[in-house]
């Protein structure tokens, strides 16, 4: 009887110690993953930045000397319409870097918050798809500190291109509202929605769910905010929700309009 006690103590601490070492692993996991989501952020960034300012630029000189080129070839008709040719395509590669430029990180993120970096994407979403989006977002909202605002965005970003890929949705609506306590992000599509077995499976933390999902997940998890997802046969919802701290900072909103913005063409 004593040895069985004995035994019994034994693999009690030894479950705890194991569950000690499950919790630190996992913690230390999610900590990496955090780390490397920061660190796609700045990669994304620097990747933008060099696109637009390098890459770019080429592109604008070989246009002004291409352009220059037309200005001397008025007398020769062939070599004009070839040059004309050059310069529409150095234009078409001009908007498509610009495009993925601003794709990869948008500078109004960081310049009017994610107010209106979310209304610039969802009508170059809505352009680039075909799908038709409804966007319903208070216009005085006071901007929200920088990491959320970063989620919010690559939430919207993940979540409007499954519905592209995924939903086969002709509609969207997208809704964002502040309260008091809490800042809700919501997707809402009209697709075909997600099979039973598979929503389960999405609604685990711990499963399987690809690198977009776990992506929005740690993402939120950070700080400290969830994941919803609901779905039936009329389409599929997903909801991130962060909480707002008393002490959490704002700065004062600022105009969304492109003109005083330097937004690209969708």
């Amino acid at each position: 009887m004593w040895i069985r006690s004995k035994l019994s103590s034994q693999l009690a601490l030894s479950h705890a110690q194991l569950e000690s070492i499950i919790l630190e692993r996992t913690a230390e996991l999610q900590n990496l993953s955090q780390r490397l989501l920061k660190v796609q952020d700045e990669e994304r960034r620097k990747v933008a930045r060099d696109l637009h300012d390098s890459t770019g630029q080429t592109l604008a000189a070989l246009k002004i000397s291409v352009v220059f080129l037309q200005n001397h070839c008025k007398q020769d008709p062939s070599a004009l319409g070839l040059l004309s040719d050059v310069v529409a395509l150095t234009d078409q590669a001009i908007d498509e870097i610009r495009t993925m430029s601003y794709l990869l990180h948008p500078p109004l993120l960081d310049e009017a918050g994610f107010r209106c970096a979310a209304e610039w994407y969802v009508e170059g979403f809505a352009k680039r798809s075909g799908i038709h989006v409804t966007f319903d977002i208070a216009t005085d909202d006071a901007r929200l500190p920088m990491a959320m605002e970063t989620t919010l965005f690559r939430v919207l970003q993940e979540s409007l291109t499954n519905v592209h890929r995924h939903s086969g949705a002709s509609q969207v609506r997208v809704c964002f509202q502040r309260q008091s306590e809490t800042a809700t992000l919501e997707i809402r599509d009209s697709g075909r929605g997600i099979p039973a077995e598979r929503l389960a499976q999405l609604r685990e933390t711990s499963a399987e769910t690809g690198v977009g999902m776990s992506g929005m997940r740690e993402r939120l998890n950070e700080l400290n905010g969830r994941l919803e997802i609901d779905s039936d046969g009329h389409g599929t919802t997903i909801r991130a929700v962060i909480p707002l701290s008393e002490t959490t900072e704002s700065a004062p909103p600022r105009d969304c309009s492109l003109s005083s913005l330097s937004a690209p063409a969708n």
